[in-house]
């Protein structure tokens, strides 16, 4: 058998998806479910008291106490533009940790409920799909086939703009 271009192309796209493969924090927003790089996690806590801070972006919620450290809160339903739903007992907050330029940002993500951590192997993920011009899907790093479903891997670096995270970071820091 010999090896064609299409084969050669196959090859770079398992390259990029073997550098994705590994453990995932999944949640749920709706019915989807998505994924965050292990990694990135840096926590996940029950929703508490967030104190809104005003002048931020709709999708800021807030900035929580976690152990004496004010960190901004985002809620990720209003980020991707979703119908907004009371929370419940379910409701979390996955802290994670985001690279802006060259520094880390300590934020929280309000989920609809935390599901599971999966191995998410290479042979399992494919690049996102093209949706068309004006379509900011940057963020995700990969779609994953795992038992059925389909679970969108996100970059957590991403899912805010660097103007978005210094807005955001800002706001914990009460400027």
């Amino acid at each position: 058998m010999t090896q064609g271009p299409a084969q050669t192309d196959g090859g770079a796209a398992s390259g990029s998806a073997q550098k994705l493969a590994g453990k995932y924090l999944t949640f749920k927003l709706g019915d989807e479910v998505y994924g965050l790089e292990i990694l990135k996690v840096q926590e996940i806590i029950g929703m508490m008291n967030v104190t809104a801070v005003p002048k931020t972006p709709e999708f800021v919620r807030g900035v929580i106490n976690l152990r004496g450290k004010v960190i901004p809160v985002i809620d990720l339903r209003l980020k991707f533009q979703m119908e907004t739903k009371e929370d419940t007992e379910r409701t979390c907050i996955i802290v994670v940790q985001v690279a802006c330029e060259e520094q880390t940002v300590t934020m929280g993500i309000i989920v609809d409920e935390v599901s599971e951590v999966l191995d998410v192997d290479a042979s399992q993920i494919e690049p996102p799909p093209a949706m068309g011009a004006g379509t900011d899907s940057d963020f995700i790093l990969g779609m994953g086939k795992v038992a059925n479903k389909v679970v969108m891997l996100l970059d957590a670096d991403r899912v805010l703009s660097t103007g978005e995270v210094a807005e955001v970071s800002g706001a914990s820091a009460g400027e």
